[in-house]
C-alpha cells in the first residue's frame, strides 16, 4: 500500500514561507533549511529521532495490524517520556489536575479488550470528572437579555479599508511579496490593535494575527500548551458550549449517526481525527451504556483511536484520564489510544489496531483535510478498512468549499468568522463581563481555528465533498430523531435566528441563513 507522505511540490504553503522569512525572502543566499521528517514512536516523544529509512531501518509494512505498535496506548508502558520521565510527574500535571478537579489515576491498570473474557468493571465512590466536558442545558449565564454592547470604542472609521488592506496582505503572500506584507501589516496593526468593534473588525483582528504569525512564528504547530493555557481553553469551550448550539449540535449529530451504524456490535471502534477535549465521545460512551441497559443486553465494548497533532502531549494525557474515570462511573469496558499525525501520515491506517467482528466508524472534520488532504490516496486507504459510517463534520461555513489560496482564505474566513461572532453576541455572554467572556472564546476557541486555516492555505486541498463523490461514496440522511433532537436543541436556545435545513443529505445549523456548521455521514 503506497504510504500517504505530505506533498512538498506546492510553493505556496505557509511552511515555505516561514522558511523564507527566517532565511531573508526570496533570492539570495542566505543558508539552507533542512526538513527532517521522522516517525515518533509515541505522541509524547516528539524530540527523539527514529530509525531512518535512508539508514536502512525498514518500517514494517505487514498488514497485521497486531504488529503494528500503538504511538500513545492507554498501557503504562508506553506513557514515557524521553529519558524514561513518566507524563504525571510534569511539573505541572498535578497542579493541573487539581485546578480541573480530576483525580490522576495514570498508575491504575488499564481494562483490556481482550474478547470474550473481560476483565470486571471496577467502580469507584467519585463522580466521573468528565461531567466538566458536557456540553449544559444551556442555561444562560446572565438572564438579562437585553442586547450588550460590544463595541468597545467608537470607530474612527466608517469603512472597512482594513478588509481591504488583509486582502491584500494575503495576496502578498501569494506572491512571495514578503517584505511588502511586512509594511502593510506594520500599518494594520496601529488600526487593528486590540480585539474591538464590531463583528467584522474583531474577526479581522485575528486573521491579521494569523498572518503575522505565519512571518514571525512558530506558532502552537510546534509548541505544547501550558497547563494555564489547557486550563484556559476549557473553560473556554465550555462557556462556548453554554451560550452557542454549535458544539452540541455537532455532537449529537456525529454521535446520532455512528450509533445508528454501529448497532447490535459487540465492539465499537471509533477513530476520530478531531477528538478536541473528548467531550463528543463521553456523550458517544453514555449513549452506548444507557442503551444496554435499556435492552437488557451486554453493553458493547467501546474502542477509541485518536489522531492527534504531536504537541498534544499533556491534552492527550488528560483527556485519557478524563474517559478512563467516566467508563468505569458507567461500568463500560473501554480503551483508547493516540496515533500522531506525523506517524498517521507514513503508515495511514495501519498505524491503527484493529479487532476481528468491531464495527468502526470514522469522526473527520473538515479542517481535518487541510493536514491529510482529501485526495485518492486517504479515500482509498480509507476504503481498505471498510467502516460502517464515515461522519464529517464541517465546522467551516462556506470555507473550504473549492481549493483556495491566501486571499481566498482570507475573504471567505472574515464572512464566517463574523457570522459567527454575531451569533455569539446574540447569545449575550452575561452583563458586564459579557465582553470579557466573549474575549476568551475567541481567544482559546477561534483563534486557534483561523491560525490553522490560514497556516493550509496555499496547499491546494481539493473539496473533500467532491473528492467523496468522485471515490463512489455515498451520503447517508441522517435520522428523523437527529431532526427531532436539533428542533429541540433549538428550543432551548433562548436567541432567535438560528435554524436547521437539510442540503444533499446533510443537516446544516445556520444563523440567518448563513452556515455555521453541517453534518454529513458517508458510505461506501
Amino acid at each position: 500500500m503506497k504510504l500517504p507522505f505530505a506533498s512538498s511540490q506546492n510553493n505556496l504553503n505557509s511552511t515555505n514561507i516561514k522558511q523564507e522569512v527566517t532565511t531573508g525572502g526570496g533570492g539570495g543566499g542566505g543558508g539552507s533549511i533542512s526538513i527532517i521528517r521522522y516517525e515518533p514512536k509515541s505522541v509524547l516523544d516528539v524530540q527523539r529521532s527514529p530509525p531512518s529509512p535512508v539508514t536502512g531501518n525498514n518500517i514494517n509494512n505487514n498488514n497485521n495490524n497486531n504488529n503494528i505498535t500503538s504511538v500513545f496506548s492507554s498501557s503504562e508502558d508506553r506513557l514515557l517520556l524521553d529519558n524514561n520521565i513518566n507524563i504525571h510527574q510534569f511539573e505541572e500535571w498535578d497542579s493541573l489536575m487539581k485546578e480541573l478537579g480530576l483525580h490522576d489515576d495514570s498508575t491504575k491498570p488499564a481494562y483490556q479488550l481482550d474478547l470474550p473474557e473481560l476483565p470486571p468493571i471496577h467502580t469507584e465512590a467519585a463522580a466521573p470528572a468528565t461531567a466538566m466536558f458536557f456540553h449544559s442545558d444551556f442555561e444562560n449565564l446572565n438572564p438579562n437579555l437585553n442586547a450588550v454592547d460590544f463595541m468597545g470604542q467608537d470607530d474612527d472609521d466608517n469603512n472597512n479599508n482594513f478588509v481591504d488592506e488583509l486582502i491584500r496582505i494575503a495576496e502578498c503572500f501569494e506572491t512571495r511579496s514578503i517584505q511588502l506584507a511586512q509594511v502593510i501589516l506594520t500599518q494594520l496593526n496601529q488600526r487593528l490593535h486590540a480585539p474591538t468593534g464590531k463583528a467584522l473588525q474583531r474577526a479581522a483582528f485575528y486573521f491579521k494575527e494569523a498572518l503575522q504569525a505565519l512571518l514571525t512564528g512558530p506558532t502552537r504547530v510546534t509548541q505544547s500548551s501550558s497547563s494555564s493555557e489547557i486550563v484556559q481553553a476549557i473553560k473556554a469551550y465550555k462557556t462556548f458550549s453554554n451560550v452557542s448550539p454549535i458544539p452540541m449540535f455537532s455532537d449529537f449529530t456525529a454521535n446520532q449517526a455512528m450509533l445508528e451504524a454501529v448497532d447490535g456490535a459487540m465492539i465499537v471502534h471509533v477513530i476520530d481525527f478531531d477528538i478536541g477535549l473528548g467531550g463528543h465521545l463521553a456523550s458517544f460512551m453514555k449513549e452506548i451504556a444507557e442503551k444496554g441497559e435499556v435492552h437488557k443486553a451486554n453493553t458493547p465494548a467501546v474502542r477509541i483511536t485518536a489522531i492527534v497533532p504531536e504537541e498534544y502531549e499533556t491534552e492527550s494525557k488528560l483527556i485519557r484520564d478524563n474517559l478512563w474515570q467516566f467508563a468505569r462511573g458507567l461500568k463500560l469496558r473501554f480503551d483508547i489510544e493516540f496515533v500522531s499525525f506525523r506517524t498517521f501520515e507514513y503508515l495511514s491506517f495501519k498505524s491503527v489496531k484493529f479487532m476481528d467482528g468491531e464495527k468502526t466508524a470514522v469522526i473527520l472534520s473538515s479542517t481535518v483535510f487541510h493536514q491529510i488532504g482529501s485526495g485518492f490516496g486517504f479515500i482509498n486507504d480509507l476504503r481498505r478498512i471498510s467502516p460502517h459510517v464515515i461522519v464529517c463534520v464541517d465546522g467551516e461555513g462556506l470555507m473550504g468549499s473549492e481549493p483556495s489560496l491566501f486571499r481566498q482564505t482570507v475573504i471567505d474566513g472574515l464572512e464566517f468568522y463574523s457570522t459567527l461572532l454575531e451569533s455569539l453576541e446574540a447569545a449575550n455572554v452575561g452583563g458586564g463581563g459579557g465582553s470579557e467572556w466573549i474575549r476568551k472564546i475567541e481567544t482559546f476557541v477561534l483563534l486557534p481555528k483561523i491560525t490553522a486555516a490560514v497556516e493550509a492555505s496555499g496547499r491546494q486541498v481539493a473539496s473533500w465533498r467532491e473528492a467523496f463523490v468522485r471515490a463512489g461514496m455515498r451520503a447517508v440522511g441522517l435520522s428523523q430523531f437527529a431532526e427531532f433532537q436539533a428542533e429541540c436543541l433549538l428550543r432551548r436556545v433562548q436567541v432567535r435566528g438560528y435554524h436547521v435545513v437539510k442540503r444533499q443529505g446533510e443537516m446544516v445549523l445556520c444563523w440567518h441563513d448563513r452556515p455555521l456548521v453541517a453534518t454529513s455521514a458517508w458510505r461506501f
